[in-house]
């Protein structure tokens, strides 16, 4: 571990970020360069003390889940993310690995849509990153550990994952996830990651099993979706799938289709606001 070098080089990108990349309000007496310690610390989702003890090298070694988190946290690059690893002694993430992260370019677009629900999503259905606006939406999605992190295992092995729409469209959206799997399962042949995850969702699901011999394929790109939302009802959205050029990561981007959903999804934004103080990040 080069704790020098990684002290600066943590310095530098937390100096180098302006707190609207991030959805900071850049208010008049900031006298900062870049974002605060105590938001880097908020954005990781560590401790502030953590933070100063690693800008200033007299921190333990990181865990490789802190430096992700510290690595969207400070918008890096692939190669910043690998040169981050190195530093902190870490070998970075192999190939599989790195699909489980977020690409920097898919962050930065995040921040961008602004009040617009979007996630980062693995070609399995992991979400990798959300702004504000999906939190709200779909609340957090990003800490699951295991076959939990994938939206097609929740959705056939929990009740609750299918509780957040309503009952007539189970079946369809069944359908819709099974037949990207079947996509991404050819794509992706002999990888165990998926045939292993396939052998577990049919073991634990005789829905899945059915669907699954069906041999069905369709990937998804566009999509309409109804959400039930604790505190403002039913939502009509239109799903719009960003896929990147290796087809491992996608930019999922939900906009109402209808007046009522609009006029709801400015509630929640509103009912949020009052939840948590404008310009700070969840």
């Amino acid at each position: 571990m080069q704790r020098e070098e990684l002290a600066d080089f943590l310095r530098r990108r937390r100096e180098a970020i302006r707190p609207a990349d991030v959805g900071i309000t850049d208010g008049p007496r900031r006298r900062t360069a870049g974002l605060r310690r105590e938001e880097v610390a908020m954005l990781a989702g560590m401790s502030v003390d953590y933070v100063v003890r690693m800008e200033q090298g007299r921190s333990s070694q990181p865990s490789t889940q802190l430096l992700v988190a510290l690595a969207r946290a400070l918008r890096l690059s692939d190669d910043e993310r690998d040169h981050l690893f190195h530093l902190a002694g870490h070998r970075p993430p192999p190939a599989d690995g790195v699909a489980r992260l977020a690409r920097a370019g898919l962050v930065r677009m995040l921040d961008l849509l602004g009040d617009t629900p979007a996630l980062v999503m693995s070609d399995l259905g992991e979400v990798l990153a959300q702004n504000r606006a999906s939190l709200l939406l779909m609340s957090d999605l990003t800490g699951f550990s295991g076959d939990r992190r994938y939206i097609v295992y929740r959705w056939f092995t929990e009740p609750a994952a299918r509780a957040v729409g309503p009952a007539e469209e189970e079946e369809y959206y069944a359908r819709r996830l099974v037949a990207d799997l079947r996509a991404v399962a050819g794509r992706r042949a002999g990888d165990p990651t998926v045939t292993g995850l396939v052998e577990r969702l049919r073991a634990a699901s005789a829905h899945f099993r059915r669907l699954w011999a069906e041999h069905e394929v369709a990937v998804r790109r566009a999509d309409r979706k109804t959400f039930l939302h604790p505190r403002v009802g039913r939502l009509l959205m239109d799903c719009e799938t960003l896929v990147t050029p290796d087809q491992r990561q996608q930019l999922l981007v939900l906009t109402p289709a209808d007046t009522e959903a609009r006029e709801r999804l400015e509630l929640l934004r509103v009912l949020g606001s009052e939840e948590f103080p404008t310009g700070t990040p969840r």
